[in-house]
């Protein structure tokens, strides 16, 4: 019996993506194992939370600690990850578009990983995606959308029935940076152009930004890091010449304002939320959280599809009663699933190279913003049910907060109280396993980066003393460096 012609159409389950989310989870018992007889500079999370696995899963294995509870509802947040929505009524996940990205979160996030740059002139699919905005902001500080192409580029819809908004082509311009020993780095600056528009001209003053998809491991543990925390460093750096802060911004689900921490600007206070953003941004499925379908008035065919939010069993779709696309259940599922993937243990940390590359990435104060150790909130001060996640000792060499990274990678774009020239310091656990996962090295919010050297020479603002640091080293010592962000 197909998806549609059930009530709950969660009540399916797939025997292949169920066997394969069972059989990592029990991986992850003998993993967690294995995880114990490491050396204590491998562990990036703890034993519970720290993977020994690093093949091609290295982002796909749940924490040792689940309960059993917990372990059903990975395997299900698991599978609708992967599943393909489609257009109601048709057999399926219902929910999709009108207009979207992409059709599953798999397709952005392939084995919960980073979804490659863009290939020079081509066309912005499978991860990479453009956010837009005009001037001005809503009653809640969120940036404002574009009135006839929303806040965010669609280049799909339903086929026959309601058109894509356009396509986004990418072109890249070379820039050479001449290192200190005279060796010639030759990056590559993105520039986006929209195609075959349906809407009209996108207009001058519109803002936008490349973004690729980020890899998924530790969410749970970032999650669990108390703002104190983070507003603590922020005072530190200050003292260092370095000016990180907090990005505030409109959590729904508790009527808010509150800390940012996901997303390349901060700008979204949980996992929860953030998944529930990007099913409507990029799959076009509502929730509780966004029930509005991202059909902008002009698209008058995207606001005349009946949406599967009045679609039930097989009652057809003219109901007038709200149900989200993606019900309460799938939502706490999937975001289960997100916060308990487990963060890979690190390679070749007693590597004469590696630890030469320790000490010189202190030196050049690139821990400053990648700050390398973390300790997460006591049970009682938790902000999910993940009681694993507490009283952790994490490295994710992060601290979450916005840092001014100057003109050559600013977008233009604000968000919330982020510029146009602030991003947050991402992650960097487990980034040296990004080629094994996903075949590729690209970096940085749009990918334009296609290795750790080239990402340290697009750093600027804040982070222009660290790369000039890094410049004027010798290619020995360059190349250790990146070695030890690469056993990360």
């Amino acid at each position: 019996m197909s998806r549609a012609a059930k009530a709950d159409p969660e009540s399916a389950i797939k025997p292949k993506s169920h066997k394969i989310a069972l059989l990592l989870l029990g991986a992850a018992v003998g993993l967690a194992g294995a995880a114990e007889t490491l050396h204590p500079d491998m562990f990036t999370a703890g034993p519970a939370w720290t993977s020994a696995q690093h093949d091609e899963t290295a982002y796909s294995m749940p924490i040792a600690d689940l309960s059993k509870k917990q372990g059903k509802r990975f395997v299900a947040g698991q599978e609708a990850f992967n599943e393909a929505w489609v257009v109601a009524p048709e057999p399926g996940v219902w929910g999709l578009g009108p207009t979207f990205n992409e059709d599953r979160c798999s397709h952005c996030h392939e084995a919960n990983g980073r979804s490659p740059a863009v290939d020079d002139g081509g066309e912005a699919i499978r991860g990479p995606l453009v956010r837009l905005s005009i001037a001005g902001k809503d009653e809640f500080g969120a940036p404002s959308p574009h009135p006839a192409y929303g806040d965010q580029f669609q280049n799909r819809g339903i086929e026959g029935r309601v058109p894509p908004e356009g396509k986004v082509i990418v072109n890249y311009m070379p820039r050479e940076v001449k290192l200190a020993d005279g060796e010639i780095v030759t990056l590559r600056e993105p520039n986006i152009e929209f195609a075959e528009l349906q809407f009209g001209d996108m207009g001058k003053s519109t803002m936008t930004s490349l973004r690729v998809a980020p890899q998924l491991v530790g969410l749970g543990l970032l999650e669990a890091v108390p703002d104190e925390t983070l507003l603590a460093i922020a005072e530190r750096q200050l003292e260092q010449g370095v000016s990180g802060r907090p990005n505030y911004v409109w959590d729904i689900e508790n009527e808010r304002r509150a800390m940012g921490r996901f997303g390349w600007k901060a700008n979204q206070p949980s996992v929860r939320q953030q998944t529930a953003a990007a099913f409507m941004g990029d799959i076009g499925a509502t929730t509780y959280l966004f029930q509005q379908e991202n059909c902008p008035a002009v698209q008058t065919q995207c606001l005349d599809t009946p949406s599967a939010a009045s679609c039930g069993g097989q009652g057809g779709c003219t109901g007038n009663a709200f149900r989200p696309e993606v019900n309460p259940s799938r939502l706490t599922n999937l975001s289960l699933y997100l916060r308990t993937l487990a963060v890979p243990a690190r390679r070749n940390a007693s590597d004469p190279a590696v630890r030469h590359g320790e000490e010189l990435f202190e030196r050049a104060q690139c821990s400053t913003c990648h700050i390398p150790e973390l300790q997460t909130a006591a049970a009682d001060r938790l902000p999910h049910d993940i009681k694993a996640a507490a009283d952790v000792t994490i490295r994710p060499y992060t601290d979450m907060l916005l840092h001014d990274m100057g003109p050559d990678l600013a977008d233009g774009r604000p968000d919330f109280e982020a510029s146009g020239s602030e991003w947050r310091t991402p992650p960097l656990w487990g980034i040296g396993l990004l080629p094994t996962v996903n075949g590729h090295s690209d970096l940085l919010h749009d990918g334009r980066a296609r290795n750790v050297t080239e990402a340290i020479l697009w750093h600027g603002g804040e982070a222009k003393a660290a790369r000039e640091r890094f410049r004027q080293m010798s290619a020995e010592d360059r190349m250790a460096l990146v070695k030890f962000v690469e056993s990360l």
